[in-house]
């Protein structure tokens, strides 16, 4: 921001200060993630009152579906000069979901990094804002419990460490002032900020293109069955629980090239549309429902619901066409690095340069997983039904058990090559022997 006190009147800070309040009153930028619930309407009322500052929200549509019409006149109404509502979706599906697909990421066995592969996008946007807007902070409205606090910050701090973070629920003052929902509802209703909300909240969920997750309330008790079939109206946002699922299966082929699905079913589809399409597909039939407690990088476990029906598809398909392409001492370095990748993810290092080195073996990894994969979708269940590439590794006349007249595969080499291996197995049962 242009300063707008000529240099003569550094040297009487006092008027200074009294004409910035009077005519300047937000000489401070924030940037705030901002969505139009309960709680960042909160927040961006708040710290506009607290940091006397100007806001600016910024909303990323990456397919959480949610109504954004009227939301930009919401947000002005509750304290915003400014908001960006900006649609990520191909950037989102392109750039971060499709390289975390390559790389075979899943978190502790089960988790699809839904939200973890969102907020570095949402965060990276907000840095673009700032530095556009000449802002000196962004705003977020993470917990101090969580896993976005970080995410959101180790962003930043990778793209902007210049940015100021401000983070209101680590702020004892907002803790003290909205100790739960019922003081949140009650400042809105005092401030006249227009929110639908009620005390009484069963869960809390986050959606997007790649899943929806729900976690908290009635799921904090771990013996509590999300899966059962009266809940099927709380956990079915975007797949039926496996029993509702139709009785007949549905056969899905999806291309590759270099790694990325450009197909489906025949169709050339970008990023987006893969996943849009795999959505559907895979919510029919009920796939990629996962119930997990999760180590969280604060320490603590955590309870949480994902549906991920079209990721689940993708992720699964994909293995396939490696295992066929795929050089297997390639494959098994890549493996061994998918607990290190996807905990980079979850943990929120997406721009950091050890998951940018590994980005960079998983892509060369990915030069020949090209081909077809079909798959089978049937209650629940994703079934492998047929693969072929024309890079393909299988050779029916070295694989075959029956007769090999070509002699492709000899098998007296066996010998000598089990007998080189049993070498230091054989020495250290002699050894053992003569103790």
């Amino acid at each position: 921001m242009t300063n707008p006190f000529p240099t003569f009147w550094l040297a009487f800070p006092l008027i200074r200060d009294f004409f910035a309040a009077r005519f300047y009153p937000c000489m401070k930028k924030i940037v705030l993630a901002y969505s139009g619930g309960l709680d960042t309407s909160v927040l961006m009322s708040w710290i506009k009152d607290t940091y006397k500052a100007e806001v600016i929200g910024f909303c990323a549509n990456i397919g959480q579906e949610e109504e954004l019409k009227g939301l930009e006149r919401k947000a002005k109404k509750t304290g915003a000069s400014k908001i960006y509502i900006d649609d990520l979706q191909e950037e989102f599906a392109k750039d971060f979901i499709f390289p975390m697909i390559q790389a075979g990421a899943v978190y502790e066995g089960e988790y699809f990094l839904g939200t973890s592969i969102a907020r570095p996008l949402i965060a990276k946007r907000m840095v673009e804002i700032a530095k556009a807007e000449g802002a000196t902070a962004i705003a977020h409205g993470a917990t101090g419990k969580g896993n976005d606090q970080v995410r959101f910050e180790l962003t930043t701090a990778a793209l902007a460490p210049e940015l100021e973070i401000i983070a209101p629920w680590r702020d004892e003052r907002f803790r003290a002032q909205f100790p739960g929902r019922a003081e949140m509802i009650a400042y809105c209703e005092e401030k006249q900020i227009p929110v639908q909300a009620s005390a009484k909240k069963p869960f809390s969920m986050d959606r997007n293109l790649l899943h929806i997750s729900y976690e908290a309330g009635i799921l904090e008790d771990p013996w509590f069955d999300a899966g059962d079939l009266k809940y099927r109206d709380y956990f079915t946002t975007l797949s039926v629980f496996p029993e509702d699922a139709p009785d007949k299966p549905t056969y899905v082929e999806l291309e590759f090239k270099d790694g990325n699905c450009i197909a489906v079913n025949g169709k050339e589809l970008s990023p987006l549309g893969v996943m849009r399409t795999l959505n559907k597909l895979g919510g029919k039939h009920g796939v990629g429902r996962v119930d997990m407690v999760e180590n969280r990088f604060v320490g603590m476990k955590s309870r949480g619901v994902y549906e991920t029906p079209g990721g689940a598809i993708l992720q699964f398909a994909h293995r396939q066409m490696e295992s066929l392409t795929m050089d297997r001492e390639v494959m098994h370095l890549r493996d061994s690095l998918i607990p290190k990748y996807a905990t980079l993810v979850y943990n929120g290092f997406w721009y950091a340069p050890e998951r940018l080195a590994l980005q960079a073996l998983v892509t060369e990894s990915q030069q020949k997983v090209t081909g077809t994969v079909r798959v089978k979708l049937y209650k629940g269940g994703i079934h492998a039904a047929g693969r072929k590439s024309k890079f393909s590794l299988y050779r029916a006349d070295v694989a075959t058990m029956e007769a090999d007249p070509s002699n492709a595969y000899n098998q007296d080499d066996a010998t000598g090559f089990i007998r080189l291996n049993a070498l230091r197995l054989k020495t250290g049962a002699l050894r053992d022997k003569r103790r």
